[in-house]
């Protein structure tokens, strides 16, 4: 009896001490993020000193003196609602302030100054940022140089802060380039090689305030939970729209446009740089969501699309401009240019449906060629993360070597360029050759090398197969 007593009171002061520890961690966590305002949602950023009630409930000054005037200006008669049928006064003991964690603001370090994220003195050169983009993004070499030089200027000036009176405009990018060309593993590789807070959406969703659909505001919500709700560390962060030409300004449209010329209005403001007031851990603005002012002069932007028929466009503008006489250029000139895109002028994007306001927010304007059959085999086996690299990976954790001939990769990259998606159709061909070789090669323990043949991948034939005794089988189709 006695030792099971002493076993209740150690597993009572264990009991004791995780109480202490969830306490104590819920404290930490008190201090770190702040205060909202039960009744308009508003952090203590904004409102300033908050009124503690029980149940942590915290009301803001202005939400507790207009409850205060309200019950002095005599308007209520309290003793009227007492009789109402089911009316009642909230008892504030069974009711209990809680706000899920992604909607918690961080509190900002008074005492510490502001701290930018890339050191000047450890921010990588531009030939260094494109050397490590290269090891991860095959061809792209003007995009990738300036993405490099745009990214070195904007941190530079991120971390001067303006020390004197010249004052360094932002470097926001346009990117155009077919779909599967790389827009956005280039923003992805970037972001991960700076360390910095990433957010990447896409403009199909964005509606003008008051209609269905994400405020334009959400695309900064989406870096400040990337920045995990830390106000100063989103502030220098990057935000990638992707699909920025379908808020094109739609043409010979009797309706009201609310996702289209109306977001890139919507939209000049955050590109400009302002304090915007964010929906915290939400895409829209209502009653229930804390809002937190987020200052977007530091924010690069990125935006890229694939603008279909602007090559269209771009033709119609070249063939104008000597149709006629000795000089006049063929019709066809233009129709096989794979480089059409570069040739882009702003013009063009206006006549596409982007607004010049729009348009003189974005200064940095660059194209990303389509693909080639070279590019695509080169992207099979030279990055870091190649899909080839994963697939033999895989096969090296049961023991087993996968190679690939030239030739297969030829036939890869010939069959992907048929699918004309870019680089996303590798990937959708090889797990389909590769399924039935990931489903059979685990049965037998005998196999130590797979090769995978052109035969293969055109249905003419089979991999070859060789056993760890160096016999080899030459699977049919």
């Amino acid at each position: 009896m006695a030792d099971n007593d002493k076993t209740v009171e150690k597993e009572a002061e264990k009991i004791d001490e995780t109480k202490v520890t969830v306490e104590n961690t819920d404290k930490k966590e008190d201090d770190e993020y702040e205060k909202v305002c039960f009744i308009c949602r508003r952090p203590e950023s904004v409102t300033g000193k908050m009124i503690n009630l029980p149940n942590n409930i915290s009301v803001c000054n202005d939400c507790m003196q207009k409850s205060f005037d309200i019950m002095n200006s005599g308007q209520i008669d309290y003793s009227q609602l007492m009789n109402i049928p089911g009316m009642q006064f909230i008892n504030l003991s069974d009711v209990e302030q809680t706000v899920p964690k992604q909607q918690k603001v961080k509190k900002k370090k008074e005492k510490e100054e502001r701290k930018p994220l890339v050191d000047i003195r450890n921010l990588p050169a531009p030939h260094k940022i494109k050397a490590r983009l290269d090891e991860y993004v095959v061809g792209q070499e003007h995009a990738k140089k300036a993405v490099s030089v745009a990214v070195y200027n904007h941190y530079k000036r991120v971390a001067t802060d303006t020390m004197d009176e010249i004052e360094i405009e932002k470097s926001n990018m346009l990117m155009i380039g077919p779909t599967g060309s790389g827009k956005t593993y280039l923003v992805k590789t970037l972001a991960r090689l700076l360390d910095v807070p990433l957010a990447i959406t896409d403009a199909t969703s964005l509606t003008e305030a008051g209609y269905i659909g994400d405020d334009i505001e959400s695309v900064v919500s989406k870096l400040l939970a990337a920045a995990d709700n830390d106000v100063e560390k989103a502030e220098q962060g990057i935000i990638f729209i992707d699909e920025i030409d379908k808020i094109a300004k739609k043409r010979n449209s009797s309706q009201r446009d609310v996702s289209g010329e109306s977001v890139q209005q919507g939209m000049l403001k955050l590109l400009e740089g302002s304090q915007v007031e964010v929906p915290v851990g939400a895409n829209s603005k209502n009653a229930m969501v804390p809002l937190t002012t987020v200052n977007t002069r530091n924010i690069l932007f990125i935006c890229g699309g694939a603008f279909p028929d602007l090559d269209g466009i771009i033709k119609e503008r070249l063939k104008k401009q000597s149709s006629i006489g000795f000089g006049a250029e063929l019709k066809d000139k233009y129709d096989h240019d794979k480089k059409i895109l570069e040739k882009v002028t702003l013009e063009d994007l206006r006549k596409f449906g982007m607004i010049p306001e729009f348009l003189g927010r974005l200064p940095i304007v660059f194209t990303l060629q389509g693909l080639s059959e070279d590019m695509l085999v080169d992207i099979l086996k030279e990055p870091k993360n190649a899909i080839l690299k994963q697939y033999q990976k895989l096969l090296a954790l049961d023991e087993v070597k996968l190679t690939f001939d030239d030739e297969a990769l030829r036939a890869i990259a010939a069959k992907a360029m048929k699918k004309d998606t870019g680089a996303r159709a590798l990937r959708a061909i090889i797990e389909e050759f590769m399924l039935d070789i990931m489903y059979e090669i685990p049965k037998d323990d005998n196999i130590g090398e797979v090769t995978i043949t052109r035969e293969y991948i055109e249905g003419t034939g089979g991999p070859v197969i060789a056993l760890r005794g160096q016999q080899v089988m030459r699977i049919g189709s």
